[in-house]
């Protein structure tokens, strides 16, 4: 077995000293949901009675919502969320909206093959209207059409870089655009990206819906699901139930009504930091006039963007399970991984070493196998539901909430007849083999990023059975 080669994460690494000081002033909470509390919706009371239930108050569901009402002006339209509105992985994300559905290029390529181009072409115009709809629909969410840049930090990852054709950067023209001082190529994308305050397009959503004539209601745990067929679908709560004659399922990472979805997503959570507002002089430092949103090549990648107030938000490297597939708020702190990010935020930009975080979180994330959403009916084609976004749900979950809409209406549209929309991933195997599996698969992508991107033999038979565990 070789020696590992150190990655600049480790040649580079700040002293330790000075993660301390930068980390000393955050605390434990997401700024998205601090700075964007929304309004609160009533627990339902009692029964009631709709055409359509949307199970879950994150976007996949807010989306189904009010397209719903959209296609429908007439239809009733309930929705259900066990907590507060985009408490969960929707007010927790980096606000990053892709146009892929497919978690990138390379994965969509190697699994759709023949539809790919029909797939970026749909997540391209699903990118377009979701910015459309953001106009038209008056949605004040900060959204910002920036493109991004992808950065290659180790020298066989320019050779990944390469391969971009136009859209390669040398390591010039990468810092002139974000000054990444390990930076030695970079991949842009000009307008495949767009940024957004999460939790301002969570509340925007569900203001126009409420808006459209959707009844909200938070604090409303679904318990089950009666019925289907032929019979209207009785969603059971511990306060009332709905009778519905279709009902969309958007739970997402949670456990899923349709029990057969449940082994085809795991838990992962990932975590993130956040800066104070830079001052002018820290902005001049680090360029960045394009705001376009950041990552870097290695299997183990992070993302970073500014925010509207010129904050750092920085996360990503570590994707965390936990044995036995469990969520619980407590997993949400992880002080390792806090300073693992921030010794990595230092080595990418060393001359910010007087900045402070104000912020660290955590959120989880639904992964699949395939990285990215599965989309099914049950029930008797009463029933819809989306899962497995792998940490792309932002402009996907808008996709999604279509698909689930043309299945409920019995509709044979482009989307549902996509080969990506009706087959299933794999499903993950149950524990403890779960736990071993991951465990391995993350150690070998680690193993990857220090010999040169080689993959391992476990990782080539994950690749070629389709299975797949992403940082």
């Amino acid at each position: 077995m070789t020696r590992p080669r150190p990655t600049v994460f480790e040649r580079q690494r700040p002293a330790a000293a000075l993660v301390d000081r930068v980390l000393a002033p955050s605390r434990h909470a997401v700024h998205w949901l601090e700075d964007a509390p929304g309004e609160r919706y009533p627990a339902l009371r009692g029964g009631t009675v709709a055409d359509l239930t949307v199970v879950g108050g994150g976007y996949a569901g807010l989306w189904t919502a009010l397209l719903a009402r959209l296609r429908e002006p007439g239809a009733r339209v309930v929705l259900l969320e066990a907590g507060r509105l985009g408490w969960a992985a929707s007010g927790r994300n980096g606000g990053f909206v892709s146009a892929s559905l497919t978690h990138g290029e390379p994965n969509g390529r190697r699994r759709w093959p023949e539809e790919y181009d029909t797939l970026a072409r749909l997540g391209r115009q699903n990118l377009d209207e979701l910015q459309a709809d953001v106009e038209r629909l008056g949605l004040s969410c900060e959204l910002e059409r920036t493109g991004s840049v992808a950065v290659a930090l180790e020298p066989h990852q320019v050779d990944w870089a390469r391969e971009a054709g136009p859209a390669f950067l040398d390591a010039a023209a990468t810092r002139a655009r974000i000054d990444v001082r390990p930076a030695l190529a970079g991949v842009l994308d000009i307008d495949e990206t767009a940024l957004v305050h999460p939790a301002r397009l969570v509340h925007e959503l569900a203001r126009v819906a409420v808006g459209l004539g959707v009844e909200v209601h938070e604090g409303s745990r679904v318990l089950g699901l009666d019925g289907g067929g032929r019979r209207r679908v009785v969603v059971r709560t511990e306060a009332g139930a709905v009778l519905s004659d279709r009902v969309a399922l958007a739970t997402n990472v949670f456990p899923s009504l349709v029990r057969r979805s449940r082994p085809l997503t795991v838990p992962v959570y990932d975590h993130v930091l956040l800066t104070e507002p830079l001052s002018a002089v820290q902005r001049a430092a680090v360029g960045w006039a394009g705001r376009e949103g950041y990552e870097d090549l290695g299997n183990q990648f992070h993302y970073a963007r500014l925010t509207a107030d010129d904050r750092i938000l920085f996360g990503g490297y570590d994707a965390v399970y936990h044995a036995g597939g469990r969520i619980r708020a407590g997993y949400e702190e992880r002080p390792a991984t806090s300073r693992r990010l921030a010794a990595h935020f230092l080595t990418l930009f060393p001359q910010l070493e007087d900045v402070r975080f104000s912020h660290r979180w955590a959120g989880v994330i639904d992964t699949s196998t395939r990285f990215c959403a599965f989309h099914g009916l049950a029930r008797g084609g009463r029933v819809a539901y989306t899962a497995g976004f792998t940490g792309l749900g932002v402009g996907a979950t808008r996709f999604a909430a279509q698909v689930m809409l043309d299945h409920l209406a019995g509709e044979r549209t482009e989307r549902t007849e996509l080969e990506m929309v009706r087959r299933m991933p794999l499903p993950f195997p149950p524990e403890p083999v779960a736990s071993v599996g991951i465990g391995l698969t993350r150690w070998s992508m680690d193993r990857a990023d220090h010999e040169e991107g080689r993959r391992n033999l476990l990782l080539r038979t994950l690749d070629a059975v389709g299975l797949g565990f992403d940082s």
